[in-house]
């Protein structure tokens, strides 16, 4: 166990690979030659890092036509990616990057929402009992389940995806939690839909819409 777990911190703790799996929390698929732009490498190098990650189980490919796309081959690497996040230390707020605060507002993380954003919304579902804890594991109540089913979200359907239901995921920015799993990538979803949310262009920050702010004010009691 000892030396996997050492194998699989070195090929992640890699530059290139760590700048690679970075950028797939967003969620979305990418061809190489994307990647490469985004991280800032050669071609050529970006081929031998994906084949390594590849080969560890890390990343998944798709081909569609000419074109390959890389994404992460399971959630759990996402989920390990965002908390690997939490063990760097907080910058002080003078050497704070300006433009990473819409990304510690409101961000994907993978395939739910995460940030501030996220994790006012976790809290609002705790405090209305929409959801709770049993011992460390998350839990929807019935009132819970019949109020996403009013919102179009079937609990049921959800529950019986080949993934984890619903889970605390901690917020690497917020150093709290938020809802990770089939639910919270539901919730995301229904949210995109109804237009409380807009991605924005080659970024993992979300923009909250004047209708998501006046929805989230309503439904989550969440003032933004």
């Amino acid at each position: 166990m000892e030396n996997s777990i050492s194998r699989i911190a070195a090929l992640i703790g890699e530059p290139v690979r760590a700048r690679i799996l970075w950028s797939l929390l967003d969620g979305r698929a990418y061809t190489a030659r994307e990647l490469a732009i985004g991280v800032d490498t050669s071609p050529q190098n970006l081929s031998m890092h994906l084949a390594k990650l590849l080969q560890a189980g890390l990343l998944s490919v798709e081909v569609q036509g000419r074109h390959r796309y890389y994404t992460f081959s399971r959630e759990e690497v996402a989920y390990a990616i965002e908390a690997m996040a939490n063990l760097v230390p907080p910058q002080p707020a003078e050497r704070q990057d300006v433009d990473a605060v819409p990304i510690k507002f409101c961000r994907t993380c993978y395939d739910h929402l995460a940030g501030k954003v996220g994790v006012l919304i976790m809290e609002s579902l705790l405090r209305q009992r929409l959801i709770v804890y049993q011992q460390r594991d998350l839990e929807v109540t019935p009132k819970g389940t019949a109020w996403l089913g009013e919102w179009g979200i079937d609990c049921e359907a959800v529950r019986n995806q080949r993934r984890s239901f619903v889970k605390p995921c901690l917020d690497w920015s917020e150093r709290r939690h938020h809802l990770a799993g089939g639910l919270g990538a539901a919730m995301l979803n229904k949210m995109m839909e109804s237009h409380w949310l807009r991605r924005t262009a080659h970024s993992r920050a979300v923009v909250v819409t004047a209708k998501g702010q006046q929805a989230l004010a309503t439904h989550f009691k969440i003032q933004i």
